[in-house]
């Protein structure tokens, strides 16, 4: 399949390295700022910002990391990668905190009303526009894509199961919500996200806690086996250079998005605060997304499942109203997911119109998330990892070339 090779040479050896390389030498020069995140946001968490509240923009900001990866996702990556590919999920998360809060300092120092997130430092910084249109129109192809189609289609493959119903009905009625809520602008869509996620994230969490709880007999075997197949070089999933690796790199980077250049354009709604403050909040948001949500994902389904299902692990704390509960996080996931990127490739349109047909935008971007209800999942998956492989190259290319200006004043030791 064409889109199968495309995506092969996109996710190659190529963007695997430059990624681990980025995040490597940032982890460095950043004196591993990861290890010292409590410390520092307790310091230094506090907004002053002059735009939406701190609360909103990190709310809206996880909505578009909090996605069905978390859940689909991460079981996904378990049945293309093995229990390996959790290993090198948490490598992607542990390096991409030090790229995430990269690309934050330099988007605030760069950004503008006119020019926000990876747009203003390629375009300002870094002395090239062309790169940042180049971006820009990466970015509009993820948004529908990954931040839209994808995450209504997990959704209504899962709805089905649960109910019948017609997948035009479904469309339409996503449709009409999204349109809705998009029109209503930043603070409509961190609203909405600041209701939303905290109770479904709270609600799954405990979930998956209970389930542990009953199979924590298994949970040191888990464990045991995500390390041991991440370095077994004679399994039939890879090994370090094999589909555990690739796969782990791939579903990380789509749960949390580091290094894609989505988190640098959400904060940016936070306008007038410190570098240094967003780029914590943004490390925050990788951590909690990966290292804390798809692996108690991955291991609940990794003991409750033969079949990696999560709704299967999760039936022996629930029962019968398994199905039901996975569908409903799963909605309210994407749901949060598909408003937070309509900003991002919002923004990024904005920039390649200047400014122009916004309007237009928000009812092209909700019809191509309703869209994501009648499609096969399998050719949006794809298109999603094309179009996130596409948008990370001229960021993380920015990131590198601007590194002197992520200077060490911006830790705090």
């Amino acid at each position: 399949m064409i889109l199968e090779k495309i995506n092969g040479f996109v996710w190659g050896g190529g963007l695997i390295f430059l990624l681990l390389f980025t995040g490597t030498v940032l982890t460095i020069r950043l004196k591993f700022i990861q290890l010292r995140l409590p410390i520092l946001l307790l310091k230094n968490g506090k907004s002053k910002n002059s735009g939406l509240s701190q609360l909103k923009t990190v709310c809206m900001s996880l909505g578009t990391t909090m996605g069905t990866g978390n859940i689909v996702g991460a079981a996904s990556a378990l049945v293309l990668g093995g229990a390996g590919s959790v290993f090198w999920m948490w490598v992607s998360a542990f390096l991409g905190m030090g790229i995430v809060y990269a690309e934050n300092v330099l988007s605030a120092k760069y950004s503008d009303k006119a020019l926000k997130g990876p747009m203003a430092y390629l375009s300002k910084g870094l002395g090239c526009p062309v790169l940042g249109v180049v971006f820009a129109v990466f970015c509009v192809l993820a948004s529908l894509g990954m931040g839209g189609m994808v995450q209504v289609n997990t959704f209504t493959e899962a709805l089905k199961d649960c109910i019948n119903f017609s997948k035009p009905i479904a469309a339409a009625i996503i449709f009409i919500l999204v349109l809705i809520t998009v029109k209503g602008g930043g603070k409509r869509i961190g609203t909405a996200a600041q209701y939303l996620l905290p109770a479904a994230s709270a609600a799954y969490a405990a979930v998956c806690i209970i389930t542990l709880i009953i199979y924590k007999e298994r949970v040191p075997e888990v464990f045991s086996s995500i390390f041991h197949e991440a370095f077994d070089f004679k399994s039939v999933s890879g090994g370090i250079f094999g589909y555990a690796l690739s796969v782990g790199i791939r579903r990380g980077i789509f749960s949390n998005e580091a290094g894609l250049g989505s988190s640098p354009i959400l904060h940016s709604a936070a306008e007038g605060d410190s570098p240094h403050t967003q780029g914590l909040w943004s490390m925050f948001e990788v951590f909690f997304d990966t290292i804390l949500c798809c692996t108690l994902t991955a291991v609940t389904v990794l003991c409750g499942s033969e079949s990696f299902s999560v709704t299967e692990a999760v039936s022996t704390a629930i029962g019968s109203y398994s199905s039901t509960f996975i569908t409903a996080e799963l909605g309210i996931f994407a749901f949060c997911t598909v408003i937070g990127w309509y900003y991002c490739g919002m923004t990024a349109f904005s920039h390649i119109s200047k400014g122009r047909y916004i309007g237009i935008f928000a009812v092209i971007y909700s019809g191509f998330a309703a869209s994501g209800a009648i499609f096969a999942p399998e050719i949006l998956w794809t298109l999603s990892d094309i179009f996130n492989g596409l948008m990370a190259f001229p960021n993380l290319l920015g990131i590198l070339l601007l590194m002197p200006k992520i200077k060490s004043k911006h830790v705090c030791d």
